[in-house]
């Protein structure tokens, strides 16, 4: 009851020119499309990156992992050294870690993005931008999504203005 009813999961109407199975991260709108066909998608409220930590353009779906190990990047250490380095060691699947109960890794090219599309330990942070550019998802958001999706499948993230 904490989120608002905008950001629950729903089946909505969705016009796209995606194939089923093909998840749709709109960041502007803070909402991840799973497209489901004939006109309909799953649509789920999400915390995106802050200004200028984002990922833009398409991935596939690398693999997925349920109560994952969190690493901060070398990147995010050096950004924040003082809330970060003492994680470097890696921080073990579980209710405390910010990756929360799945994640879903994304790949451009073959190459891990260090992108994740992940639950969270920090549910107001939904309809935020917070993050240092995964997609967070509430955590039983994430559960279903992640029985849905398969490694290969398609990400496309859309950042800016919707073009129409």
């Amino acid at each position: 009851d904490k989120i608002k009813p905008d950001l629950r999961r729903q089946e909505v109407a969705y016009d796209t020119g995606h194939a089923a199975g093909t998840v749709v991260v709109d960041t502007p709108a803070r909402r991840l499309y799973y497209v489901l066909g004939n006109g309909r998608a799953m649509r789920y409220g999400i915390g995106v990156g802050r200004q200028g930590y984002s990922l833009a353009g398409s991935a596939t779906i690398g693999r997925k992992a349920e109560w994952p190990t969190w690493t901060p990047t070398p990147n995010m250490i050096r950004r924040d050294p003082k809330k970060n380095l003492k994680y470097a060691g890696g921080v073990p699947g579980g209710l405390n870690n910010p990756l929360g109960a799945r994640a879903i890794y994304l790949y451009q090219n073959g190459n891990d993005t260090m992108f994740r599309i992940h639950g969270t330990n920090q549910p107001w942070s939904i309809g935020e931008a917070m993050s240092s550019g995964c997609v967070r998802m509430l955590n039983q958001d994430v559960i279903d999504l992640y029985a849905r999706v398969q490694p290969g499948g398609r990400v496309h993230v859309i950042q800016g203005r919707r073009q129409a």
